[in-house]
């Protein structure tokens, strides 16, 4: 925001910019705000970097924080907040600014990784499935003998069945659990190393708080699923009861 903006104005612009069917949401941070959260951002390290700025020496503008509904559409959001502040005589937007450049590589980075990793994805999800289906099938033929003793005495056919479903899944659960660790580990470490360096560029990772858990039930119920059908195509092929 200009240095000169008064409060009816900044209303008035607040208000225009959360009306934008682009945008999520809109924060206004004062020039204060701004003083403290760049300090955070640069960190102890780096606080001799703000020495000597206050209340009464903060150089910093009043700005406001706009939080869009699709990170792709970042771009055409700020066109559209320029277009308003060409709209008004007083043109009371200094700047805006999302990381030009930078953003657009990321997303291309990001949409090549992303696709790349789906496909790594994908392999990966079907040889554990078939190695969880090949345990299973060893499982079975090493216990052929007590199987077929279990099916005179009357046992069912589900009864015998389903200690090997419940293997598969335990299977996959501990492997899928092992891999969620090593990998929120390796999340956590990389949103703390990037906190700066991103946070300069307005860019912000998704926390760890907010994605743990998501990541952990998604990657768990993943595994119980490829475990568990692992172990059905054995059952099926190779348990004939």
């Amino acid at each position: 925001m200009q240095l000169d903006v008064d409060q009816a104005k900044r209303d008035e612009l607040e208000n225009k910019i959360r009306k934008l069917p682009e945008v999520k949401n809109v924060v206004f941070v004062s020039k204060e705000e701004g003083l403290e959260l760049l300090r955070k951002n640069l960190g102890e390290e780096n606080s001799d970097l703000l020495e000597g700025y206050d209340k009464e020496s903060n150089p910093l503008p009043d700005s406001f924080t706009v939080e869009v509904l699709d990170p792709q559409s970042i771009a055409y959001a700020a066109e559209k907040i320029e277009a308003l502040n060409k709209e008004d005589n007083t043109q009371p937007i200094m700047s805006v600014r999302y990381g030009q450049g930078t953003v657009e590589t990321l997303f291309k980075i990001t949409n090549a990784i992303r696709n790349i990793g789906l496909v790594i994805v994908l392999g990966l999800g079907v040889t554990a499935m078939f190695l969880i289906s090949n345990t299973i099938k060893m499982t079975i033929v090493a216990r052929r003998r007590e199987i077929g003793i279990m099916k005179l005495v009357g046992a069912t056919n589900s009864f015998i069945r389903w200690p090997f479903f419940i293997e598969g899944a335990l299977i996959g659960i501990c492997g899928s659990v092992l891999t969620t660790v090593i990998l929120l580990s390796g999340y956590a470490k990389l949103v703390q190393a990037s906190q700066m360096e991103l946070g300069l560029m307005m860019i912000k990772l998704v926390s760890f708080e907010d994605a743990g858990w998501k990541v952990a039930l998604l990657l768990i119920g993943l595994g119980t699923l490829l475990g568990i059908w692992g172990s059905t195509l054995s059952v099926r092929k190779y348990l004939k009861v």
